[in-house]
């Protein structure tokens, strides 16, 4: 049996590894807006709602859809399996925003020239791998956007009008965060460090 002064030492132990885990987690995310490279993607949205975190818009990126034929190290299988990591290689166009270029299952062979960036992503299972004209679709953790309450339906017509990019920061091993949803060159939203 604990005695008093044990269990007390015992929850304040365990309150503090819960907090430091937290906090581990939060300045992972803010290391990464703070100090990884900037990118930005043009976005096709898609508008659905959270009842617990309130309006939020679904992203998708021409970087959403990769060729077959962009993937420099297809499997023998010629299927995906379970999960597989995937890096795309990014090049800044004319226009500001970032396109693929070439892609690897697993990790790239090069590391990205000072032009360029690698984002890092996984593909679910059962892509089928053969043809000209395949495409997969990997996840790249960044497929989200939440908005303040009441701004969803507002942007997410605008959007239907005009061009709207994502501006992400990206860690040098290619994870992604996002850091703002931007109009052109107006910043709407910006996410905070913390």
């Amino acid at each position: 049996m604990m005695t008093g002064k044990r269990l007390i030492i015992s929850a304040l132990v365990l309150a503090l590894v819960q907090i430091g885990f937290l906090s581990w987690i939060i300045a992972g995310r803010a290391a990464i807006l703070r100090n990884g490279k900037d990118v930005l993607l043009k976005i096709e949205p898609v508008d659905p709602r959270d009842l617990l975190r309130g309006d939020y818009i679904i992203l998708g990126y021409e970087i959403s859809r990769i060729p077959v034929k962009m993937i420099a190290n297809i499997p023998a299988g010629k299927f995906s399996s379970d999960e597989t990591p995937i890096v795309v290689r990014l090049k800044k166009g004319a226009d500001g925003y970032w396109t693929a270029t070439t892609a690897w299952f697993g990790k790239a062979p090069t590391p990205a020239g000072t032009d360029e960036a690698d984002i890092s992503g996984r593909v679910t299972e059962g892509w089928d791998l053969r043809g000209e004209s395949a495409t997969i679709a990997p996840d790249y953790g960044i497929e989200r956007f939440y908005l303040p309450e009441g701004e969803g339906m507002a942007i997410q017509n605008d959007m239907r009008v005009r061009s709207f990019g994502i501006r992400l920061a990206l860690a040098s091993d290619g994870k992604a965060q996002i850091k703002a949803l931007v109009d052109g060159d107006k910043t709407l939203f910006e996410e905070p460090l913390y």
